[in-house]
């Protein structure tokens, strides 16, 4: 293979004959009849549930001049089952509301959720992260923040949210991805982005 890859089908390829909604609240559930072609170059009915969720940023607060990372301590729901219990380290993030970017998204939820302001953000990557059963895109971005003084509980009350800051040494970070002690996909992807690219993001922000 050289050059770019292009997938083998497009939007063309599928069709959705009927949707059902089986909920609709805060997230939404939907049962899909589809038909899409095939590899062998015939086409298959399939049924699928669909869980839906609107698209949200998550962002690594860096601060190259302390080499730490600001990271956010909370309970989750889908860990409910987790050995270790569902408290986990995550980055800052939410979900994007009507007329916002992925830029106000991060500045908004770094200050609710670490009290936090930032500098420069640069944008990491647009990824799903579940993809046989779930609609969900995640912004992942990385943000340039001073972490003097940033610390405490935060969160909106009136959202459920309960949640403790951390400034953790950079390379303690790294070390907490490998023991597996960091265990969700936008942190992971994060901070391993952060090891290789950390040394042009120092000359930037330091």
């Amino acid at each position: 293979m050289s050059g770019k890859w292009q997938p083998s089908f497009g939007q063309k390829d599928f069709n959705i004959d009927q949707q059902e909604t089986l909920y609709d609240g805060f997230f939404q559930m939907h049962k899909l009849y589809l038909r899409h072609k095939t590899f062998a170059g015939s086409e298959i009915e399939i049924q699928r549930e669909l869980f839906y969720r609107d698209d949200a940023v998550c962002a690594l607060l860096y601060d190259a001049v302390k080499q730490s990372v600001v990271l956010i301590e909370q309970f989750r729901v889908g860990a409910f089952d987790s050995p270790d219990g569902p408290w986990l380290l995550e980055l800052v993030a939410g979900i994007v509301e009507k007329g916002e970017t992925t830029e106000d998204v991060a500045r908004r939820e770094a200050v609710e959720e670490a009290g936090a302001q930032l500098g420069e953000i640069k944008h990491i990557t647009r990824f799903s992260p579940s993809t046989g059963a779930t609609r969900e895109y995640i912004d992942l971005l990385c943000a340039q923040v001073d972490s003097s003084g940033v610390e405490g509980i935060h969160g909106l009350p009136e959202e459920g949210e309960d949640i403790k800051v951390h400034v953790i040494p950079v390379e303690d970070a790294f070390e907490l991805v490998q023991q597996g002690i960091i265990n969700n996909a936008p942190a992971i992807i994060a901070l391993q982005w952060l090891q290789l690219n950390k040394s042009a993001l120092d000359q930037r922000w330091q």
